[in-house]
């Protein structure tokens, strides 16, 4: 049992559900970026969702890949990642998992990467552009570590995939609401609620809807059905525009949507 799996499971046995929340390590500035994580979790958000930024975002939207140009343009380093984990978690008890692509990881070293991990207090990887039939160096680092292993599912992805997807995922998986890229929308994706309910069928893991969600009313229509509601790019958004205070509002009235949720 993990980090996030307890969280998750605590939630549920309360009638209740997760907030998760992403912001990029690094935007603007490598402290500001730790001041905000800690000032989400301090705000309602239950899981935080770090981003390691990136020269290829080819799946974030225009709010997150604008904050990882700052970020990399500001001199981020994949080691500042491990101790923004390690700074975060001494000051609040709240889960922290990595959003990462998959090649930082490689030239870093899959082993390597989850030992500094868990040696920060980290509690596992979301892997967007990695297929668990393409995993297997992972699989085997976070056997080895019991990290938490959160891979994609997608509306058009087969019954078969979600079953292995659902099987091999640890702490939940992460259910893309709309195909394409991350970003704030207005109405959530129907698609969203009949994937959740295929995942349902497919196995007993944890399902978290992402993409999209940008509002209390938002988080609480997906935790209607759903374990956890991810929220990006409307957190990076209230962080570049009005910085820590801004985004620790967006947090807490994200996290009103948690109440009366199930």
């Amino acid at each position: 049992m993990t980090q996030v799996h307890d969280t998750l499971a605590a939630l549920r046995r309360d009638g209740s559900g997760a907030l998760i929340g992403y912001l990029p390590v690094g935007f603007p500035d490598f402290q500001t970026s730790v001041d905000a994580a800690v000032a989400i979790a301090e705000n309602g958000v239950d899981i935080i969702e770090l981003g390691v930024p990136y020269s290829d975002p080819v799946m974030d939207g225009a709010a997150i890949q604008a904050a990882t140009v700052q970020a990399l343009a500001g001199g981020f380093k994949l080691a500042h990642v491990f101790e923004a984990v390690r700074q975060i978690r001494a000051r609040v008890d709240v889960p922290v998992l990595l959003m990462t692509y998959w090649n930082p990881v490689i030239q870093y070293g899959p082993d390597r990467f989850a030992d500094d991990l868990v040696a920060a207090g980290g509690a596992g990887l979301i892997t967007p552009d990695l297929i668990p039939d393409e995993a297997a160096d992972w699989l085997s680092a976070s056997d080895r570590t019991d990290l938490e292993r959160i891979f994609l599912a997608a509306p058009s992805s087969s019954d078969e995939r979600l079953k292995t997807v659902s099987e091999l995922s640890r702490g939940f998986v992460y259910t893309v609401s709309t195909m394409g890229i991350t970003g704030a929308r207005s109405e959530m994706d129907g698609a969203a609620r009949a994937l959740t309910t295929r995942l349902r069928a497919a196995g007993d893991n944890f399902a978290c809807v992402g993409l999209g969600i940008s509002s209390a009313a938002q988080v609480r229509d997906v935790l209607s059905y759903a374990d956890g509601a991810i929220v990006g790019s409307a957190l990076v958004s209230a962080l570049a525009e009005g910085g820590v205070p801004a985004v620790a509002a967006k947090a807490a009235e994200l996290a009103t949507g948690k109440s009366q949720s199930k």
